[in-house]
């Protein structure tokens, strides 16, 4: 058994964050994988990706419990695409082993930038909650939606969260507040189902994932508590700093 030093410390300071961060709005990958990449250069990319999933796991699982005693989850929509988003990681965890992934990391900070582009033109956006579809067009698009994001998140994974929150407010018309409680639930399945895959591989640093999940526990549950305005800002701040990593990644890197 392997005792925590201060580098895991600082590492948990980077899984609080990385909670507050990702209750909010997703992104919270943005701050806490590329500390475990600086803190075991060494390590297999596949135990720290799975590292990363078994802290951050229970930071996403809190922050909705926290979510569903403010905002009324609509289950009948979100429940769907939450076991679409599942098997679609599934799949995207499995292809990503075969598939060369450099042109769609060259191309995410493109999709990223439309995503701020469009928020920053539409100030009202995510503002108002106005459901627009009937539940079975709901339904069906929430299943083709959590099939494409879970593949996202299986298969390479930054951004998976504030993609989420985007489609539930540009396609549903949810509010910001109420695409960040859905937005959880889907999340936690597709990090499910990466998880399962990487710890039947034995690629999880279990003694330091609890003390990770325990962090951003922690800070999940300081970042629901907060407003639409503040979410929409933050939305836009993560976007940009994820512009920024996922570019330097891809062209810089």
């Amino acid at each position: 058994m392997m005792f925590l030093n201060f580098a895991d410390m600082g590492l948990g300071l980077a899984a609080g964050l990385a909670g507050f961060v990702d209750a909010v709005v997703g992104g919270g990958g943005l701050i806490l994988l590329p500390a475990l990449f600086a803190s075991f250069p060494q390590a297999a990319p596949a135990t720290l990706l799975g590292t990363n999933k078994a802290g951050a796991i229970w930071g996403t699982g809190a922050a909705f419990l926290s979510y569903v005693r403010r905002v009324r989850i609509p289950w009948k929509t979100v429940i769907p695409t939450a076991l679409a988003s599942l098997t679609g990681s599934l799949i995207g965890a499995d292809m990503v082993t075969r598939i060369n992934g450099d042109d769609f990391r060259r191309a995410l900070p493109f999709v990223l930038a439309g995503v701020l582009i469009y928020t920053l033109m539409n100030r009202q956006l995510g503002q108002v909650h106005e459901p627009r579809f009937t539940q079975k067009t709901a339904t069906f698009l929430g299943i083709a939606g959590g099939l494409l994001i879970g593949f996202y998140d299986g298969f390479l994974g930054p951004g998976t969260g504030n993609f989420l929150v985007f489609v539930f407010i540009l396609i549903f018309g949810f509010d910001f507040l109420h695409a960040s409680a859905s937005a959880k639930m889907v999340n936690f399945s597709s990090n499910f189902a990466a998880l399962v895959l990487f710890a039947s591989k034995n690629h999880v640093l279990w003694h330091l994932a609890l003390f990770l999940a325990m962090c951003s526990m922690l800070g999940s549950l300081m970042g629901t508590r907060n407003g639409t305005t503040f979410v929409r800002r933050l939305f836009i701040v993560v976007v940009l700093l994820l512009i920024a990593r996922t570019a330097w990644e891809a062209f810089g890197g």
